[in-house]
C-alpha cells in the first residue's frame, strides 16, 4: 500500500517531500503544481501517484512562474493548493510571489521553497528565506522529514488565517532524509474543489492606485504575525532561563540539539527552535534574551534570524552579546560536526577535546572519487560526437557553445567541451544572443527539451526578432532526465499520466523563423552529413537551428527490461584493435576501460547500452557487437 494513503495513527516511514505530500492531502488541497527540480520533486511525485483516489489534480507545469499562478489562481477562488519548486526556481516565480503578497488568498495556499545548501544538484545555494523578507510572505522552516509533516499542516492554518501566501523553506536534508511519521490527521475525502472568484477588482487588478492601499494590507499581516504566532509551534523555548541562549532555526536546530548533548551542555542552556523565521516574532525571542548574557544563533547560510535577533536586542535595549556568522560557518550545508566546535567555543569548552561519540569514520579501502559523468548510452554523447564531427567537416573552427542546466551540462568536461557557459534555466539561447552580437565565431546555444520548453522559446523568438547569428541546438531525450524522468509537454502525457497534444521543438523554432533540422544520434554517420550540410547551409547566410532526439538510455534499459527486449552489446575484437584508444578517447564512455596492465581497451558488458557509438568511431572496425538483439530493439530508442 502506499504509504501516503496509511490511515490516522499509523506510523509511516516518509521522506521529507513525502511527508509534505500527506501533509497536504490533510490539509484538504485540491490543487498542486511544480516544476521539477531537486530537491523539491518528489513532493509533486507523490501525489500525482495518488491524485486519482484522493480526488485531487496534480500537473507538471511548463515553469515555475506558471505554476505558481496555476495554484495561486486556485487559491484565489477559495480552493487550498500547493506549488513546489527548488531555490533557483522561486527566482522564475519571483514577479508573481511579489505580486501575490499584495492581493492575498482566499484559501490556504503554501509556496515550497526546497533550498540546497552546499549547492548538490544546482548552480548556487541561495538562502530563500529573504524572500519572505522582500515579499511580505511568512516563512515556516521545519527541522526533519517528521516536523515537515506537522508544520506543512500549520503552514496551511497561517495561510488561512491571515489570507495571505505562506513560504514552507525546506532543505536538501529535509527533503530527502526518511523518518517514521505518526500521522495525526486523516486525508480529507469531503473538501472545497470548486471555486468561486469574488470580482473584488481593487483587490486583483494591481494598478497602482490599488497597489497603494494594498500595501497597507501587506504591512498589517507582517505586523499581525509577528506579534500573535510567538507560540509553539513556531517558536518553542526549552529550558528557560539560562545565562547562555542558543538560538537555531531549521535543520540547523536539529544539529545543535544533538551537539549540545554530545557536549553534555543541553542542560545548561536554553534552547529556542525557531520554525518561523520570517518574520522573526519578537516576544519570545525578548523574553528569553532580557535575562541572558551571550545568545548564539545557528542558521544554514545567510544570517537571516541573527539579523533579526540583534535588531530585537538593540529594539529592546538588552545587555546581550549575539554570536552567529563570527562562529558558525555561513557556506556550505551544516551538520553535527560543523556546528559543534562553534558551540563549544560560545560555552567556552576545550575544542581540542574528543567529545563522547564524535570521531571521523575511516573506510578501508577508501571509496575512489567519482565525479559526474554521461551515462553508458547517453543520447547527448553521440550528438556531442557528431556535431564536433560536423563543425569540423564543414570548415567551422573555434566555435563557441553556451551552455543551459541539465545532464548535457556535463558537456563541459572532456573530450568535450561543449558547455562553455552555464548559468540558469534558457540562459544558453540569451548569452549567445549577446555573443552572436560581438563574436565573430560561430555560437551555438546548447539547450535540453524540457528547459527549452521552461525558458528557452522567449530567447529563441528574440534571435530571430534581434536578427542574430546564433544555432540552437536542442537536446530531445524525451524525458525530463535530470530530476528523475518527468513528463513534459514534448513527451504527450501529463503528470496524472493523462495523453494529451505533443508538442515539438521544431515545429516550435520552425514557426519562429529557423531552418530546422532534425537527427538521430543513434545514426551517427547519417547525422554527421545532414549536419554538416545544414551547417554549410548556415555559413551561407541561412538560419539554422538543430534538434537532435534520442530517448534517455536509462528510460530505454528500463523499457527493454519490462519489454524483455535484448539490445545490442558490444565487445573488442582484440586482434582487430590496435590499441588507439579512440573509442576512450573520444567519447569518454564509462562503459569502456584499460584493465590494468593492459593497453588495449575492454567494454563492460554489464555497463554497454548499445548505443554503438563507439562502433562508430573505431578506425579499425575493431569493436562489433556480441549478441543476437531483438528485432524490434531500436524502436525503443
Amino acid at each position: 500500500m502506499n504509504p501516503l494513503l496509511a490511515g490516522r495513527g499509523e506510523k509511516v516511514l516518509l521522506m521529507g517531500n513525502e511527508a509534505i505530500a500527506r501533509a497536504s492531502l490533510e490539509a484538504g488541497i485540491c490543487v498542486a503544481t511544480a516544476y521539477p527540480g531537486t530537491p523539491s520533486t518528489e513532493i509533486i511525485e507523490a501525489l500525482s501517484e495518488v491524485a486519482g483516489e484522493c480526488g485531487i489534480y496534480v500537473e507538471w507545469s511548463i515553469n515555475e512562474k506558471v505554476a505558481f499562478e496555476t495554484a495561486y489562481g486556485a487559491a484565489i477562488t477559495g480552493v487550498r493548493s500547493l506549488t513546489a519548486m527548488k531555490h533557483v526556481g522561486v527566482n522564475v516565480a519571483s514577479d508573481i510571489l511579489m505580486s501575490s503578497a499584495y492581493s492575498g488568498v482566499k484559501a490556504g495556499f503554501v509556496v515550497v521553497s526546497a533550498d540546497d545548501p552546499g549547492a548538490h544538484s544546482s548552480q548556487n545555494e541561495q538562502d530563500n528565506r529573504w524572500y519572505g523578507m522582500l515579499a511580505h510572505i511568512p516563512v515556516v522552516e521545519p527541522s526533519s522529514a517528521r516536523d515537515a509533516y506537522y508544520l506543512t499542516k500549520e503552514a496551511f492554518e497561517l495561510s488561512t488565517r491571515y489570507e495571505h501566501p505562506v513560504i514552507l523553506r525546506t532543505t536538501t536534508r529535509v527533503s530527502h532524509t526518511r523518518q517514521p511519521v505518526e500521522l495525526n490527521g486523516d486525508i480529507l475525502r469531503e473538501k472545497k474543489c470548486t471555486g468561486v472568484f469574488d470580482k473584488d477588482l481593487d483587490r486583483w487588478v494591481l494598478v497602482p492606485a490599488n497597489a497603494r492601499k494594498l500595501k497597507t494590507r501587506v504591512v498589517g499581516i507582517w505586523e499581525a504575525v509577528m506579534n500573535n504566532e510567538g507560540r509553539e509551534p513556531f517558536i518553542r523555548v526549552i529550558n528557560p532561563g539560562m545565562k547562555r541562549v542558543v538560538v537555531a532555526s531549521g535543520i540547523s536546530y536539529t544539529h545543535a540539539e544533538e551537539a549540545l548533548r554530545l557536549l553534555d551542555s543541553l542542560n545548561n542552556v536554553t534552547l529556542v527552535k525557531v520554525s518561523l523565521p520570517v518574520p522573526l516574532p519578537p516576544k519570545p525571542i525578548s523574553s528569553v534574551l532580557k535575562d541572558a548574557e551571550e545568545a548564539l544563533v545557528v542558521e544554514e547560510l545567510d544570517p537571516v534570524v541573527e539579523m533579526q535577533v540583534k535588531n530585537i536586542v538593540a529594539d529592546e535595549g538588552l545587555d546581550v552579546r549575539v554570536h552567529g556568522r563570527n562562529l558558525v560557518p555561513g557556506n556550505g550545508e551544516l551538520s553535527v560536526d560543523r556546528v559543534l566546535t562553534p558551540i563549544a567555543k560560545f560555552l567556552g569548552k576545550d575544542t581540542a577535546t574528543p567529545w563522547r561519540g564524535v570521531g571521523e569514520v575511516s573506510l578501508n579501502p577508501p571509496i575512489p572519487p567519482r565525479p559526474p559523468v554521461l551515462c553508458a548510452g547517453c543520447p547527448h554523447r553521440s550528438t556531442y560526437y557528431i556535431v564536433k564531427v560536423a563543425l569540423n567537416k564543414a570548415g567551422v573552427r573555434d566555435a563557441v557553445f553556451t551552455g543551459d542546466i541539465g545532464c548535457y551540462t556535463l558537456g563541459y568536461q572532456k573530450p568535450f567541451e561543449t558547455q562553455m557557459t552555464c548559468f540558469e534555466m534558457g540562459g544558453s539561447l540569451g548569452i549567445a544572443h549577446g555573443f552572436g552580437k560581438v563574436l565573430r565565431q560561430t555560437v551555438i546555444a546548447v539547450i535540453g527539451d524540457s528547459t527549452f520548453f521552461h525558458a528557452g522559446i522567449p530567447p529563441a523568438i528574440n534571435i530571430v526578432y534581434n536578427n542574430s547569428r546564433v544555432i540552437p541546438l536542442v537536446l530531445d531525450n524525451s524525458t525530463t532526465a535530470m530530476t528523475g524522468h518527468q513528463p513534459h509537454p514534448g513527451t504527450g502525457v501529463t503528470a496524472m499520466g493523462l495523453e494529451t497534444r505533443r508538442i515539438l521543438p521544431e515545429d516550435i523554432l520552425r514557426e519562429a523563423g529557423f531552418k530546422t533540422v532534425v537527427i538521430n544520434p543513434l545514426r551517427v554517420k547519417e547525422s554527421i552529413d545532414l549536419l554538416t550540410q545544414a551547417l554549410k547551409d548556415y555559413l551561407k547566410g541561412e538560419r539554422i537551428a538543430i534538434v537532435s532526439r534520442m530517448r534517455c538510455a536509462l528510460e530505454v534499459l528500463r523499457d527493454a527490461r519490462r519489454r524483455r527486449v535484448v539490445l545490442p552489446v558490444y565487445t573488442v575484437i582484440e586482434d582487430k584493435c590496435t590499441g588507439c584508444n579512440a573509442c576512450i578517447n573520444l567519447t569518454a564512455c564509462p562503459a569502456i576501460v584499460i584493465p590494468t596492465g593492459s593497453r588495449k581497451p575492454v567494454i563492460l558488458e554489464e555497463l554497454c547500452a548499445g548505443c554503438g557509438l563507439c562502433a562508430s568511431i573505431c578506425p579499425f572496425k575493431a569493436i562489433s557487437v556480441k549478441n543476437q538483439p531483438s528485432t524490434e530493439w531500436e524502436k525503443l530508442w
